[in-house]
């Protein structure tokens, strides 16, 4: 499977919650996202990091809950549960409050926006532990190849992340020490940021020195068309996602996404003149990728 096509389709599903507060589709939504993913990942390192994006987003929706307990809803209620001591605030402070009333209508709609935040985080984790980082940088247009080495290490962070926790507990198991609570946690963090960032740096070195992102020289007028294409069509894409997700610009969104969508495809495709890489076995997209992403 093409590597864009998970994505394609992880976004697909992120964009599909962020339209609605329906906690019947939302928890479809990430139940279609789990099944998939234990349906179809593999054993790499990157495989095992939805765990981590599953349980970011239960914390997300803990804390949400917790922040609109606590301080507050903009979301004015009838049914009060419980009248929390508050606490009085300085006039520069207006419109925060700390303790007070807490109706069940303000819960409610901390749920339904906390849990659409955890779904969009199931839906990137989906895709991180599904596409292979270095097959989708390998499809990456000759264009964005100065973009490859930044892209790499944020793309492998995560993974190398995930994968040096699980090295560091296994070990810490071994030696008789505790692997759970947070002195362990505290214990293992900075080398496992330490070690995550400097396997990702050194991935990205390797890429440097092996020539990935040479270009070869081009004409002047090419280099400022292919600027103007790419600037323009991402301007496009950003008029036409505002104007879809407003109400009152959805007569002219759609014209102005598709516009912009071609010309940002031109301006990469003739930006790829200035790659000299050549590709081995380059990656396919097929009938598969297809309908995935559709």
């Amino acid at each position: 499977m093409h590597p864009g096509a998970w994505w394609l389709w992880a976004l697909g599903l992120a964009t599909a919650a962020s339209r609605t507060t329906n906690p019947l589709l939302l928890s479809l939504l990430c139940a279609v996202a789990g099944y998939v993913v234990a349906a179809r990942r593999t054993d790499a390192p990157w495989a095992r990091s939805y765990t981590v994006f599953l349980k970011l987003g239960l914390a997300v929706l803990v804390v949400r809950l917790f922040f609109a307990f606590f301080l507050g809803s903009p979301i004015p209620g009838s049914h009060v549960l419980v009248t929390l001591p508050e606490v009085p605030l300085p006039e520069w402070a207006q419109g925060v409050r700390v303790g007070g009333r807490v109706t069940a209508e303000g819960l409610v709609f901390a749920l339904y926006d906390g849990l659409k935040l955890a779904t969009l985080l199931v839906c990137v984790g989906a895709a991180n532990a599904l596409a292979n980082p270095a097959r989708l940088l390998k499809s990456l247009p000759g264009a964005l190849y100065e973009a490859g080495v930044a892209v790499v290490v944020a793309m492998t962070f995560a993974p190398n992340l995930v994968a040096d926790v699980r090295r560091l507990r296994a070990a810490r198991r071994l030696r008789g020490r505790p692997d759970k609570g947070l002195r362990s946690v505290l214990q293992v963090g900075l080398p496992v940021l330490e070690g995550a960032l400097e396997r990702s740096v050194a991935l990205a070195a390797a890429m440097d020195a092996r020539g990935y992102g040479r270009s070869a020289q081009v004409p002047r007028a090419v280099r400022r068309t292919t600027n103007l294409l790419t600037l323009g069509g991402l301007l496009g894409v950003c008029a036409g996602s505002y104007a879809l997700l407003s109400a009152q610009g959805a007569a002219y969104g759609l014209p102005l996404l598709l516009g912009g969508v071609a010309l940002a495809l031109a301006g990469l495709r003739l930006g790829g003149r200035r790659s000299v890489r050549s590709r081995y076995r380059p990656e396919r997209w097929g009938v598969r990728a297809w309908l995935t992403a559709a």
